[in-house]
């Protein structure tokens, strides 16, 4: 790992006091943490990063999860830093769950605030680097308060609201659509139970893009986890319920992490480690968690055997066309038509598309093409749409296309340019 991959970060509080974490989320710097720190810093050392191409950190988009943990453990390493505590907000909350999955000897403990084990659908992480890619960060950067904020705060907030708007404009386009590719293949509901840290899951109970019940599958996994609910608040919660937050915080580190807790002055609660006990902030806190924790289904684990393209075509079919897509093609399989499915999925995309030899952009300027010559138009309907997802912008797509009008015929490539427009136009639109 280079040192210009290391992710941009600054440390504040003892230097020789243990070390705790703060992972921002999608669009947001460090200074979200902002108010948190202060109080934090009293008793850790805190060390704050920025994800590529976010408040002005180096432009290097990381385009996994597992990518981001390796480029925050190589920061971490230039401090000298081996073991610590960690608290990440959404996408920092994914990367603190693939610490405590790929490095458990590195953290001590741990919080996810505003996570999930599978962030929504890779559709909506895709279509969102659709968006980005053809009309740039502006209508995501509006959009952004009504995803983070409830509207009761953004009415009362109204600067807040304007520095969460600059910070996501301000952030590189290339790093926030390798950011979504990060969360559209981020799935580990079925490693929860290899999380073998103290865990807070923390969420708010108005949030709709990681609701209540994405944090009740987190507690359901997790052995030793607990659930705090901040009643009024979405998505930043540390931004709109900040000592609440911290309150919560404090707690759970000092508790669960006896080196910490002399330091901070705390002596860890009474309540036994488990998936139903429930976090309680310190008296005079402004929140509290409500609610009971419902134990949540966890799939078992995939027996391992015998090598089978299925499994990888599936899963880049789903990554190429969308879940909506397979879903559907799925939902209509009959007895006539299962073994047509299966053979697709298994020869067509997982051992074709599978391939290394060239990348998915490739792949999609060449299946265009052939569709066009066959005169394949419902097919050449969902493969713009997966050419989009697959990273050609419209510019290039209606080039592919010119090139047809040259080698396949006028009247095909009219056609082409007939279903292609459609479907540009449906995907690129921001939502209103």
């Amino acid at each position: 790992m280079s040192e210009k991959q290391a992710l941009q970060h600054r440390s504040d509080g003892p230097q020789d006091a243990p070390a705790l974490v703060l992972g921002p989320a999608l669009g947001t710097t460090w200074h979200m943490w902002d108010r948190q720190t202060p109080e934090l810093s009293e008793h850790w050392r805190v060390i704050r990063f920025d994800l590529p191409g976010h408040g002005g950190a180096p432009a290097h988009p990381a385009g996994s999860v597992s990518d981001l943990a390796d480029r925050l453990l190589a920061a971490l390493d230039t401090l000298g830093i081996d073991r610590f505590a960690y608290a990440g907000c959404s996408l920092g909350g994914a990367v603190g769950a693939e610490l405590a999955l790929r490095h458990p000897h590195r953290v001590a403990s741990l919080a996810l605030v505003s996570a999930a084990a599978r962030f929504g659908t890779a559709d909506e992480h895709r279509q969102r680097g659709v968006i980005v890619r053809t009309n740039g960060l502006d209508p995501i950067a509006r959009s952004a308060p009504e995803r983070w904020f409830t509207p009761a705060f953004a009415a009362a907030q109204p600067a807040i609201v304007e520095w969460s708007v600059q910070m996501v404009r301000t952030t590189d386009p290339g790093c926030y659509i390798a950011a979504c590719e990060a969360l559209a293949t981020f799935d580990v509901r079925r490693e929860l139970g290899r999380i073998g840290v103290p865990t807070l899951v923390l969420a708010g109970s108005e949030d709709r893009v990681t609701s209540p019940a994405d944090a009740r599958v987190l507690v359901a996994g997790i052995p030793d986890s607990r659930l705090a609910l901040v009643p009024g608040t979405s998505h930043l919660v540390p931004v709109e319920q900040p000592s609440a937050v911290t309150d919560l915080l404090v707690r759970h580190f000092a508790g669960s992490w006896p080196g910490a807790a002399v330091r901070a002055g705390a002596v860890p609660p009474a309540a036994s480690a488990g998936r139903r006990a429930i976090a309680t902030p310190p008296p005079g806190a402004r929140t509290g968690p409500i609610g009971e924790i419902a134990p949540a289904e966890i799939p078992a684990e995939t027996v391992a055997g015998r090598p089978d393209p299925y499994e990888p075509g599936m899963k880049v079919r789903r990554e190429v066309l969308g879940d909506a897509h397979v879903d559907r093609a799925i939902e209509t399989t009959d007895d006539f038509t299962a073994d047509f499915q299966e053979f697709i999925t298994r020869y067509a995309w997982g051992e074709v598309w599978t391939r290394p030899g060239i990348d998915r952009r490739t792949r999609s300027v060449i299946t265009l093409t052939a569709l066009v010559a066959g005169g394949h138009l419902d097919e050449l309907a969902f493969h713009t749409r997966a050419a989009l997802r697959n990273g050609l912008t419209p510019a290039e797509i209606k080039e592919v296309l010119l090139q047809t009008a040259v080698y396949c015929g006028v009247p095909a490539a009219n056609s082409a340019f007939k279903v292609a427009r459609e479907v540009i136009l449906q995907e690129t639109t921001p939502p209103v």
